[in-house]
């Protein structure tokens, strides 16, 4: 059994295979995701597993490069989203840039990344797109 924070097997799978600038989006409950675009579902229930408790969990492993998400969403979400981003860049000692897309475009983008994160986040437009880097 693994030693390290992310214990389901298919986000394991899925960090272990991404390669520099691959993208995923961790998603609230009811971004659509596009047809062939994998899905990872974690949802259980409302809030379960919550959207901050899933990006903490990837901290542990993936090496991000930058991160993206909507203008529309609230500025208590964009100020948590903002704050994990921070102490990525912090624990990695790389920077981690960030950028606002419009929500319209941000679902465009989900056609091309590897795998959308389903989670049981019910605040709106709690979906943030990571681009992987590399620890070098």
């Amino acid at each position: 059994m693994k030693r390290t924070a992310l214990l389901n097997r298919h986000l394991s799978e899925l960090v272990a295979s991404l390669g520099h600038l691959d993208a995923i989006i961790v998603a609230d409950a009811g971004l659509p995701v596009p047809q062939g675009v994998r899905v990872i579902d974690l949802a259980v229930s409302e809030g379960v597993p919550g959207f901050q408790d899933l990006l903490k969990a990837l901290r542990a492993e993936l090496v991000i490069e930058s991160a993206i998400w909507a203008e529309e969403t609230s500025d208590e979400m964009s100020a948590l989203m903002q704050e994990e981003i921070d102490q990525w860049s912090l624990e990695t000692e790389q920077n981690v840039t960030t950028s606002r897309v419009s929500h319209a475009e941000l679902k465009r983008k989900s056609g091309q990344v590897r795998a959308i994160i389903r989670t049981g986040e019910f605040t709106p437009y709690a979906n943030i797109l990571l681009t992987s880097g590399v620890p070098f």
